[in-house]
């Protein structure tokens, strides 16, 4: 591609970007939901655990090799293994995944747009019912608010990384913040909402089985978007002077205190208008919270503060998500947007209107595979379990390659790239980084128990979605 790289103009709009992407829907539902269900403020201490332990050093090997190659992940593999065809497969990975995330997150986002929408017009009654959801993905209504998510994502990308991807993350994302902590003063000012912090916090040790070990691992991981590029794309766009190390920090703080601040927003106000709520019955599926049970939350705010009342604050909150799932779909479609400019040399508008093509007819595609169409709905039948376009594109690129993913990063940084590059990289614009404590776990860390971690967490996955058990019983 000609011409100099596009870079961050600033260190907060990187953080701010980077925080983006890793902040979506899983961390305002999923999070929060996961820790109900296993162990509250157990399964809390894990998250943080993993997060730090084992999530921190895999950021740092996808930003170091996305500065020093200064090029997209496909790019970056190539360049750093002169050419080597497995890692240029690696590479291609690492397009391919991103690409096809982004095709069921659009249609998650559209979702979510269009109950935005609906509240937003005062049909907060419409959406409590609990047959809304199965009418709605299915309506005609769902493809003109594609084309409003399309627009918006378009506007952000052709934009560029300064003017479209840190302009749109310095306005989402503090604003995101802003409306998350007004939403968690509301709930904590609710009658019972203490009992649901109570249970939020307060750690249950018994329930922390190997399974829900497991569960708080892949949910960090996955939490922090790990494995889809996106961090390799990034870090191609920070100059060499910037202290990678101390950023990646920043981000994955950034992205616990938006999980656990979620916590004390969902957890305190499903007990508080529904007491006797047992947290094993909430299910399990973020799409499930958001689209069915919330609704039904708000509605009932309307004995205190009135139907209107209850309308804004439904409706803030869908702002909240769907400002969330933007900057995640901007970061995920970013990844092979960039590479086709890279390895291609096309402008940013070509492979915008070339890619988002073929990235709308398969989002169209899954969101006719809920029963509109037989063939999409029933697409494949593994597990024992009949599989729609849309669950098959999760299992595979979500579920499965990412921790895939990860394990090959680890594996390329440390003995294709070797260690000793890894941290000169990383000493760049990190003064204090050499010789600490921290440069030496994560060395070590990426040597031995991280890609033996990531290899039980793909096997366990493959296992689990395709074959219908798991190793850990």
């Amino acid at each position: 591609m000609s011409g100099a790289r596009e870079q961050f103009g600033s260190r907060i709009g990187f953080i701010l970007a980077a925080a983006g992407s890793a902040v979506g829907i899983g961390n305002l539902v999923g999070f929060p939901v996961g820790a109900a269900k296993n162990g509250g403020g157990a399964f809390l201490l894990m998250y943080a655990i993993f997060v730090f332990a084992i999530c921190l050093p895999v950021m740092l090997a996808e930003m170091s090799v996305g500065r020093h190659a200064k090029k997209d992940p496909l790019g970056a593999y190539s360049a750093i293994s002169n050419e080597s065809p497995k890692w240029k497969l690696a590479g291609w990975l690492a397009i391919a995944t991103p690409f096809m995330i982004a095709v069921f997150y659009m249609v998650i986002t559209v979702w979510i747009f269009g109950y935005l929408f609906e509240a937003v017009s005062g049909n907060l009654d419409k959406l409590a019912n609990p047959d809304t959801f199965g009418i709605f993905i299915n309506s005609p209504s769902i493809f003109a608010y594609m084309a409003v998510v399309v627009g918006v994502v378009y506007l952000i990308l052709q934009g560029g990384v300064k003017e479209g991807i840190e302009k749109a993350a310095k306005l989402l994302m503090p604003a995101l913040f802003v409306m998350l902590l007004g939403l968690v003063i509301f709930v904590l000012t609710r009658e019972n909402a203490m009992a649901g912090v109570e249970f939020y916090i307060v750690p249950d040790f018994s329930k922390l089985t190997a399974s829900v070990v497991n569960g708080a691992l892949a949910q960090a991981f996955f939490s922090l978007s790990l494995g889809m590029g996106i961090l390799i794309t990034y870090g191609s766009y920070i100059d060499k002077r910037a202290d990678v190390p101390t950023s990646a920090k920043l981000v994955a703080l950034t992205d616990t205190a938006v999980a656990f601040t979620a916590g004390l927003m969902i957890l305190p106000a499903i007990f508080s208008f529904n007491p006797e709520i047992n947290p094993d019955e909430l299910s399990e599926s973020s799409v499930g919270m958001i689209f069915t049970y919330l609704p039904n939350i708000f509605l009932a705010l309307q004995d205190s503060i009135g139907y209107l009342g209850a309308s804004f604050v439904a409706s803030l909150f869908f702002l909240l998500v769907f400002f969330a799932a933007i900057t995640s779909l901007v970061s995920i479609f970013e990844v092979p947007v960039a590479a086709l400019m890279d390895e291609k040399g096309v402008s940013r508008k070509w492979a915008l209107a070339s890619l988002g093509s073929i990235m709308i007819v398969l989002a169209i595609l899954s969101a006719l595979s809920f029963g509109k169409v037989e063939f999409l709905t029933q697409f494949m039948h593994y597990a024992g379990v009949d599989k729609s376009l849309f669950d098959v594109i999760i299992d595979v690129f979500y579920e499965t390659i990412l921790p895939l993913n990860g394990l090959l990063i680890c594996i390329f940084v440390i003995y294709r790239w070797k260690s000793a590059n890894f941290n000169a990289s990383l000493e760049e614009g990190s003064d204090g980084y050499k010789g600490s404590l921290f440069e030496k776990y994560v060395d070590v860390s990426l040597k031995t128990f991280i890609p033996l971690i990531l290899l039980v967490i793909f096997v366990n996955t493959v296992a689990v979605k395709y074959f219908g058990f798991s190793v850990f019983g």
